[in-house]
């Protein structure tokens, strides 16, 4: 199929729409700041992820926001198709739509068109049950790349891609820039370019795909969620925070007396940072759960400059130093 990949995550749709002929794809990423303002957009399958507090210092509250995500699926038809994550039931809510439901999940379960059982990834077809690949053997790694995975998988069994197909795809990818991407190893300490990031839950999923010690590199232009649930998911796994740019001064309020915070003015001086602090076998992770504006132009801006900082690394200080 030709296929244009675009939306929220860089190519505008506007540019490709005319491009795409009758039997190709727009694979869109659509934000809540676009869906405030569709009329007539009317996607063939709809999917939701989940749904998490985002963009509050914009909408409000969580509330709105997640009505704002329903929106996806106000101009679907019963020939179209709205798929769920089964998993995140309780946070997507009860959604009201024309489509016809299929539901996605990492677990096992009954009722999913795609879902994992005995570490396979399954796609169910009426009573029919195939195996599509053992979870290992997924090329993006962590618990929140498997739903997605399980969610990529229904999508393409929906378009009548083959089987050995999706399951090539599935080993093959290895992500992309700015998504828990890594980016290197200094003197032993591994570092990862997560600037996507931009919410705490994206933070959350993020530290449960790291496996060692870290340290980690977050802040920016607050969105007015709470910082505290990355208390739960980094006890015992976080060793210090390094915080940047306009909200680090609440991420130390409601952080610092969980972990060690301190602050940096640049990225180049929270990678040097971290570094100084931290051990062979551990790792530096910029996750920011923050926008990125109050420094730099985009998240992408963001991670390129964390990268460079990190080559700069390698090519200075070779011999790791411990501060006690």
């Amino acid at each position: 199929y030709k296929t244009f990949v675009c939306g929220n995550i860089g190519q505008p749709f506007a540019e490709v729409a005319s491009l795409v002929p009758a039997d190709g794809y727009a694979v869109v990423e659509v934000s809540t700041f676009q869906l405030e303002t569709i009329a007539d957009f009317r996607p063939s399958i709809a999917l939701l992820l989940n749904i998490s507090p985002d963009h509050l210092d914009r909408h409000g509250d969580f509330d709105t926001y997640r009505r704002l995500k329903h929106r996806v699926t106000e101009n679907q038809q019963v020939d179209d198709m709205l798929i769920l994550n089964e998993s995140a039931s309780a946070d997507i809510g009860t959604i009201e739509t024309r489509a016809t439901i299929q539901y996605f999940s990492a677990e096992h379960s009954n009722t999913s068109c795609v879902f994992v059982q005995n570490e396979n990834l399954i796609i169910r077809r009426d009573t029919l049950l195939t195996s599509i690949i053992p979870t290992a053997e997924i090329g993006i790694k962590g618990p929140h790349n498997l739903q997605n995975a399980s969610a990529a998988t229904a999508v393409a069994s929906l378009c009548d891609i083959p089987v050995n197909v999706i399951a090539d795809s599935l080993r093959k990818f290895s992500g992309v820039e700015h998504r828990l991407e890594r980016v290197g190893n200094v003197a032993g300490i591994s570092f990862i370019n997560d600037s996507k990031a931009t919410n705490v839950d994206s933070v959350a999923y993020a530290l449960q795909s790291v496996d060692t010690p870290l340290y980690l590199i977050a802040g920016g232009r607050d969105k007015g969620a709470s910082y505290t649930p990355l208390i739960e998911h980094g006890l015992n796994k976080i060793k210090g925070i390094v915080a940047i740019g306009e909200a680090k001064e609440k991420i130390f309020e409601q952080l610092g007396q969980s972990f060690n915070v301190i602050f940096a003015d640049s990225m180049e001086e929270a990678v040097r940072s971290c570094f100084d602090l931290a051990l062979p076998g551990e790792t530096v992770l910029l996750s920011p759960a923050c926008a990125s504006f109050d420094m730099f132009d985009s998240y992408e801006h963001r991670g390129k400059i964390f990268k460079t900082a990190v080559a700069d690394l390698k090519n200075g200080k070779k011999n790791h130093q411990t501060i006690s």
